[in-house]
């Protein structure tokens, strides 16, 4: 991650370089998530050479597993079918995703950078050579894209069927505590807040209520969601959450093709998904680390060390 960091900072032109370079305490622009099509702090891709967007995506390769980077690029591929469907009066462009490193990545103890545009946000923060690995957003826009009946394009879809697997698996009682309202929100309850306060209320179903079946199923989604990291980091998200309390809640009709919402939450862990735009047919998904995002919890080791 620092060599493919390094490299995009040296592949950019001095003007590139100064839009995409920004001192490590800038913590307005470092602490940043936004899914929506907005300005946003960074170099953008399509105003890059082929050598730097080269170099923007094998950083961004460095923070997700293959089968994850196949889904991130379906989601900038997203932009020009989602263009068209809108008649091209938006604009919407697959170049339109911009690269921001925080500090030098060269020499520093403490760096972070951000890979982002619409429906793609993905921040890591590196401190001591520790990797702080949150927030990751997925989202897809048309979520799923049909032909003769058949999805030709739905790259959140794993996400979607191993929650409602979940829910079948509950039986009735289980589904009875975890179904905790009957629409779903307008969006992730935790948005693009810069810091998750806390729980979101009501929790749902507990992991530990659950049958064998239910228990796995739960476990197999958040593996889902950590495996969207490379196998190192995702091996090391599994055994900080292992054996802790998980809850699972749903929101809305239990039908496929309505809307729906659902999350997981840990010790220090956070999934959402909603599928609640469009007819249920705009799928956004979020990875956090609701105590730890943006490198909470290794500056927080990083200041103890140095100042213990």
């Amino acid at each position: 991650m620092r060599a493919a960091a390094t490299a995009l900072l040296g592949a950019l032109d001095e003007p590139a370089r100064a839009r995409a370079a920004y001192p490590f305490d800038d913590d307005a622009a470092r602490r940043w998530l936004e899914y929506r099509p907005r300005p946003r702090p960074g170099a953008c891709l399509a105003d890059l050479d082929r050598a730097g967007r080269k170099a923007a995506h094998r950083l961004l390769a460095t923070a997700l597993s293959p089968a994850a980077y196949a889904q991130a690029m379906a989601v900038v591929a997203l932009e020009e079918v989602l263009d068209r469907a809108e008649g091209w009066h938006r604009g919407r462009h697959s170049g339109d995703y911009w690269v921001a490193v925080f500090g030098d990545p060269g020499r520093d103890d403490r760096w972070a950078w951000r890979f982002e545009g619409h429906h793609l946000s993905v921040s890591m923060t590196v401190v001591d050579d520790q990797v702080s690995p949150a927030p990751i957003f997925l989202g897809a826009n048309p979520a799923t894209v049909r032909h003769a009946g058949h999805p030709v394009s739905r790259p959140l879809g794993p996400e979607e069927d191993l929650a409602r697997a979940l829910l079948d698996a509950m039986g009735q009682a289980g589904r009875a505590a975890a179904i905790v309202a009957d629409e779903a929100p307008g969006d992730i309850v935790s948005a693009t807040r810069a810091r998750v306060p806390g729980p979101i209320a009501p929790l749902g179903v507990p992991g530990d209520r659950l049958g064998p079946t239910g228990r796995a199923l739960l476990d197999q989604l958040v593996a889902l969601y950590l495996d969207r990291l490379p196998p190192e980091l995702a091996a090391r998200e599994a055994r900080r959450v292992a054996g802790g309390p998980l809850h699972f809640a749903w929101a809305g009709p239990t039908r496929p093709g309505q809307r729906h919402y659902y999350r997981v939450q840990g010790d220090d862990l956070l999934i959402e998904y909603d599928n609640t735009t469009d007819d249920g047919n705009h799928a956004h998904t979020v990875l956090r680390r609701p105590a730890s995002d943006f490198g909470a919890d290794v500056l927080a080791e990083h200041h103890a060390d140095a100042h213990g």
